[in-house]
Parts: C-alpha cells; sequence; structure tokens
C-alpha cells in the first residue's frame, strides 16, 4: 500500500535571480542592462509553474501528499512506500536518484519546449494514469544502474551520471591507479568513470575527443587494435567504464592504464597522491564531493542502489 506521493521541485531561473534581487523590477533591470530578456526567464517561470501546479492538482484526494524542493532533499527522510515524483528535466532526476531507495519515481517533464526528455517519464497530462498504474503495482520500471565510489574511512558517495576524480583546479592530478592486477602511477587532468545513464555526455566527449586527435596525429594502421569501447552503453548495464583524462607519461608517471570496464568483480582503485585540493565528485556537482587528498583510497565500482524510474 502507498503511503503518500512526495513531488519533488525545483527553483526556476526566475526564482532564484528573485532571491539575488529582491523584486521584480530589480531583475527586469538586471537582465535588460545586460541584453537579457526578462520575458524569457518570465515565460520559462509560468511553464514551469503551470506543469508542477498542473501534477499536483491531479493527485487523487485519497493520497497523502507532501511537496518538498530540491535542495532539501538531503535532510528529507523518505519511507519505502513513497512514490517519488520529480518535476523537471534529466538534471533534476540526477538529484534525486542519490537520496532514493527502491521506490518508484515519476520523472514528469513539465516543459517539453525546454527540458530534455530522454530521462523522462511522462507529461503533467500523462501523469494520472503513471500514477494509477503504480498504485495498481502495473507500472513498468527500469532500474538505472548508479555508481558508488567509497573512502577507505567508510565514507561512500553516488552517481547516476559519473565521477570526477582529480583536482578542484587545473592543476595536474598525481594518484596511484589499481585495475585489472595492474597499477600504476599516473599524473592526468583527472579520471571518469562512467555510467550507462551518463555514457552519453561527458564520456562520450572524452572518447570521442581522444579518437579524433589520435586519427588525426596517426596512420590508423599504426595504432595498436585494442577492443572497442562501447559507448554509450545500457542505462541498466551492470558495469561502468572509466577513461583517464590527459594522461601524461614522464619520469615519475605512465600512461599505458587509461580505461576500462569496472565491474564488481573488478573494480577501479584510487590511491591519491595530491597533498591538497584533491576531490571525488558526482554528476557535475563539484559542491557534493568528497575530499581526495594524499594517502587516501576510493574503490569505485556498480552500486547496490539502483533507480527505479518509471517508463511508458
Amino acid at each position: 500500500m502507498l503511503d503518500k506521493i512526495v513531488i519533488i521541485k525545483k527553483a526556476t531561473g526566475l526564482e532564484e535571480l528573485l532571491r539575488r534581487h529582491t523584486t521584480t523590477s530589480q531583475v527586469k533591470f538586471y537582465l535588460e542592462s545586460r541584453g537579457e530578456s526578462y520575458d524569457y526567464y518570465k515565460e520559462a517561470h509560468d511553464d514551469y509553474i503551470k506543469g508542477l501546479e498542473e501534477t499536483i492538482a491531479s493527485v487523487p484526494k485519497e493520497y497523502r501528499l507532501q511537496l518538498i524542493d530540491k535542495d532539501n532533499l538531503a535532510t528529507f527522510q523518505f519511507s519505502d512506500r513513497d512514490v517519488i515524483v520529480s518535476v523537471g528535466g534529466a538534471g533534476m532526476l540526477v538529484n534525486v536518484a542519490k537520496y532514493v531507495g527502491t521506490q518508484p519515481v515519476i520523472s514528469v517533464n513539465p516543459d517539453t519546449e525546454r527540458f530534455d526528455s530522454v530521462l523522462s517519464s511522462c507529461t503533467p497530462e500523462e501523469f494520472p494514469a503513471f500514477l494509477k498504474k503504480v498504485g495498481d503495482g502495473k507500472a513498468k520500471t527500469e532500474p538505472l544502474t548508479m555508481a558508488e565510489a567509497r573512502l577507505e574511512d567508510g565514507q561512500v558517495l553516488y552517481a547516476l551520471n559519473d565521477f570526477f576524480i582529480g583536482r578542484s583546479d587545473h592543476v595536474s592530478a598525481r594518484y596511484l591507479l589499481k585495475y585489472d592486477g595492474d597499477e600504476e602511477r599516473q599524473s592526468s587532468s583527472g579520471v571518469i568513470v562512467s555510467t550507462g545513464t551518463g555514457s552519453t555526455g561527458w564520456m562520450t566527449s572524452v572518447v570521442k575527443g581522444a579518437y579524433k586527435i589520435a586519427s588525426a596525429n596517426y596512420e590508423m594502421e599504426d595504432v595498436e587494435e585494442e577492443e572497442p569501447i562501447d559507448i554509450p552503453f545500457s542505462r541498466s548495464a551492470e558495469h561502468l567504464l572509466f577513461a583517464v583524462r590527459e594522461p601524461f607519461p614522464s619520469r615519475s608517471s605512465s600512461a599505458d592504464i587509461v580505461y576500462g570496464r569496472v565491474t564488481k568483480e573488478n573494480p577501479l582503485e584510487i590511491t591519491s597522491n595530491m597533498p591538497e585540493k584533491g576531490v571525488i565528485f558526482s554528476d557535475g556537482v563539484l559542491e557534493d564531493y568528497l575530499e581526495f587528498t594524499a594517502g587516501k583510497t576510493v574503490t569505485v565500482f556498480p552500486s547496490e542502489k539502483k533507480v527505479n524510474l518509471v517508463r511508458r
């Protein structure tokens, strides 16, 4: 039996500007003095609020309803019997994913003109039918694989898209990388570890860029043939992919272990050699990070934790 419907909303661009500038007239002056259109922000705000209100209004009266802001997710306690409704684009679902358990998640796209639908379950108009299927136990769900980064002291971070392991500035990251029975000290721009969900984004750009550079500088028949990298790959795949960004070989660093498939049986292990500014952050959010300074070791692998996304 369902406990309650938890609808998660976000602040619109206009609301964020109002937090900084207090009044609509000050926001309008600020934007127009910089050549920006106030109407653009106002229209986007109105469309989001309309979709949010339509979603809220369509929740049947027999269900308890709770509305929370995504900024409060870290302190909110979900029940195992909650239905979680994320109202926003793919970025909203990525934010929500770290805080949910096995509950079904309905991702509502309130503005298909502005938000990508790649991780959406439905629109506000379709939401009642999807909620009914969840209530009747007939909803189709897709288990999205998450990545888990665990430090030796027990600290854990999750990612629906990807991890970045390196420095918080533009100085080279230094670390000892262990993978598939081999190890080497490296100096690079950091390591990316991607899930299937995130494999269409940062990981694809890293691979495509490296391939273009290699093909422009070498005769491809001179490049040692290796197993092709499977990107993008399934969002439910029980593996991750890692890639080293701009590895630099030197007297004290190597660049042979630069990508690979990460599984529970064959995890990725990295020990930091960075005295300061070493970090591990997930899904592009630098504010949500683990400190990764000298001597700390992280193990990365596919997590038991999944996101049960309601699908068509």
